[in-house]
């Protein structure tokens, strides 16, 4: 038996309903014809029975942090919201197994106790964990891959409504399933392969824009992790630098209250106003930005992994990443910046450039090839422009691969010429989910079918 569940509203009830979808970028909203709210793998099941008997689809809500539209519920719409929490640790292995929709802020209460951490994180842990691995999420470091890397078994329901568990001694299939956009089962376990708890040394250092570029390929290779950030409208860009250190090392630097303050304040509070005062007035934007980027100046701490890989991002904003070949990095960042001050766009929200190395996975963005990852932002309420249209044709046209959860137009013809093994996902597609169950109109568009 299903659980209690929510039907679509009639048409006077839908604006006040609580089954309105948004995703937080307020980029996608949807009404689903109904919400299901699962336990376990059974139930999970059942939702996908009764749906291949009526003939709609399934689709898992996570927190909804995808700026795209892969997970637009446009049938059933599952609530995994009870499917969080600690399964198994294999104390001996470092590995995990951990239910799908646990959230990513809660994974260090579960791993702390057991002396691990996940080797690498992005810098928002608002997602579960199944929606941050299946949209390729990563952080940087040519030395530790995106979190789908990190995957050494799922469960998952099929779209004939099989429970499937799949491991490291299957190879090919987890090469998909890993990272599968949501269109090869419902994720309900996830085995990761964690690492013994560390620390990091964070530093960060304002410098010339001129130079982050020229130095970046140089720098992913000389540390564990290196990213930059240019403020448009400025020559300054701020670097991130994080060593890792032996867990307990000693907390070092401004603690969590000043960074706090910090982060808080000025990076949530003080930058929204000043996006708002950029949305209202584009031509003050630029001014804006020069006083960003005089803002930023250096500092060192040291503390726990999670501590340093996140931050708190309160700003809405849309966003579109590619990932491009590591080598073309500093010629595509020249190349934006000429087309930002030739074109006239007035840019709140800096550029970020990451990096991640090669891995074995089907559809990851970094799929057999060091990768850089450039990423454009907008304020959610600046006026609709080209900036992200054209931003775009500059990293396509040097073998980009959209981040599957971020804003992108690209479409299955061009996706199989930048992903090697992108008809190999297919057949594993066609395997899993014949019948389409779990497609929504975004999944027909990048994968065709």
């Amino acid at each position: 038996m299903l659980p209690v569940t929510t039907t679509r509203p009639t048409a006077t009830q839908a604006d006040a309903s609580p089954a309105l979808w948004r995703n937080w970028g307020r980029t996608q909203s949807a009404v689903p014809a109904e919400v299901i709210a699962v336990r376990d793998a059974d139930d999970v099941a059942a939702a996908v029975h009764r749906a291949r008997r009526d003939g709609i689809t399934v689709k898992a809500a996570g927190s909804g942090h995808s700026f795209s539209a892969i997970a637009v519920p446009d049938g059933i719409s599952l609530d995994l919201g009870a499917m969080t929490g600690l399964v198994h640790a294999d104390r001996e292995r470092s590995r995990v197994t951990v239910r799908a929709g646990t959230p990513l802020h809660a994974m260090p209460a579960i791993l702390e106790p057991l002396g691990l951490a996940m080797p690498n994180l992005g810098d928002v842990d608002a997602q579960t964990l199944a929606g941050a691995t299946s949209t390729g999420t990563h952080g940087t470091g040519l030395g530790f891959g995106g979190l789908a890397t990190q995957i050494v078994g799922v469960t998952l329901v099929t779209g004939t409504g099989e429970v499937l568990t799949v491991g490291d001694d299957d190879p090919a299939t987890l090469q998909a399933v890993a990272l599968g956009l949501g269109a090869l089962g419902v994720l309900t376990e996830i085995t990761l392969q964690c690492v013994p708890a560390f620390c990091l040394e964070a530093v960060e250092a304002a410098v010339q824009v001129d130079d982050a570029a020229a130095d970046f390929d140089d720098a992913v290779r000389r540390h564990d992790h290196h990213e930059f950030y240019w403020f448009p409208h400025t020559d300054v860009a701020l670097t991130k630098t994080n060593t890792r250190m032996p867990a307990g090392t000693p907390a070092q630097g401004p603690g969590r209250v000043a960074r706090f303050l910090s982060d808080e304040v000025l990076s949530n509070g003080v930058f929204a106003a000043m996006c708002e005062a950029g949305a209202r007035f584009p031509g003050v934007a630029p001014s804006l930005a020069k006083v960003a980027g005089a803002a930023q100046s250096g500092r060192r701490f040291v503390d726990a992994s999670n501590a340093v890989f996140v931050s708190q991002r309160r700003v809405r904003f849309r966003e579109m990443e590619y990932a491009i070949p590591l080598e073309e990095v500093h010629d595509a960042v020249d190349e934006i910046r000429l087309l930002i001050d030739r074109r006239g766009w007035r840019i709140s929200f800096p550029i970020e450039v990451r990096a991640a190395p090669a891995d074995d996975l089907m559809l990851s963005t970094a799929s057999g090839r060091d990768s850089g990852y450039i990423a454009v932002h907008r304020y959610h309420r600046d006026a609709p422009d080209d900036y992200f249209t054209s931003v775009e044709e500059i990293l396509t046209r040097r073998g980009g691969r959209p981040h599957w959860g971020k804003m992108h137009t690209r479409t299955a013809e061009h996706l199989r010429t930048v992903y090697p093994r992108f008809d190999e996902f297919l057949a594993v597609r066609d395997s899993l989910d014949p019948d389409r169950v779990f497609a929504n109109s975004y999944l027909t568009q990048v994968l065709g079918r």
